[in-house]
């Protein structure tokens, strides 16, 4: 297996989702510049947080223009896996690969601190890995990531089991106090319909060594390493 981290004017994630693929997870990895017009040979494609384009207009609406994009497009049409953490979801978002739209943090601040998430989706290439309901630890860092999208949207995700992760307290309770953006129904990650692209919120690749302090977050690249072999 081989991925490909894309990386955009402003992006500052994508060394540490190449070091954990790398170094932790032990894949080939690459670097795709925003300006290329192809994946290459890549079976995964990782779009990463950071501030694409200085996150201007939108957080991600300049990014979706990159003539890359056309390219993840195309990767993610055959049902290549395609994941998008934070401002990478954001982009997925803007792009149309997954439905709905980010606002403004409630609080309207910047947030950056461990959240707790419920596994609401357990089947999919991403959370092969994990238990229904299993909760993991995983650090979040962002100002817009309160996930909006209309109320039809809404029912067609909780029918097609299209919710990821959702954000809980550390015994799994939903509450407005443990949502930390003011996400609709909680959501912390969202999945197409195919289920081959997934964006979130929680930056998984900050949690992934123990170093660190946890390691949930090494589930979802290892769930997605086991659907390759």
């Amino acid at each position: 297996m081989k991925a490909g981290i894309v990386v955009f004017p402003g992006s500052n994630c994508d060394r540490d989702c190449f070091h954990v693929l790398r170094d932790v997870v032990k894949i080939d990895v690459a670097y795709i510049w925003h300006k290329s017009t192809s994946v290459g040979e890549i079976d995964l494609v990782v779009l990463p947080g950071g501030f694409s384009y200085g996150d201007y207009l939108r957080c991600g609406a300049i990014a979706r223009f990159s003539p890359v994009m056309e390219a993840v497009e195309r990767h993610a049409r055959l049902g290549r896996p395609v994941l998008g953490i934070c401002n990478g979801f954001q982009i997925l978002l803007e792009v149309g690969l997954l439905p709905g739209a980010m606002l403004r943090n409630k609080s309207l601040r910047f947030v950056c601190k461990h959240v707790h998430l419920k596994t609401e989706n357990a089947r999919s290439m991403f959370t092969t890995r994990l238990e229904p309901g299993e909760i993991l630890k995983i650090p979040i860092a962002h100002g817009e990531g309160g996930y909006f999208c209309d109320e039809r949207t809404l029912e067609e995700l909780e029918a097609n089991n299209q919710i990821a992760f959702r954000y809980v307290s550390e015994t799994g309770e939903l509450g407005d106090e443990f949502n930390p953006n003011g996400s609709l129904r909680h959501i912390a990650g969202v999945l197409n319909k195919e289920g081959n692209v997934l964006g979130m919120m929680p930056h998984p690749e900050r949690s992934s060594e123990q170093i660190l302090g946890c390691e949930d977050g090494r589930k979802i690249w290892d769930s997605i390493l086991e659907a390759y072999r």
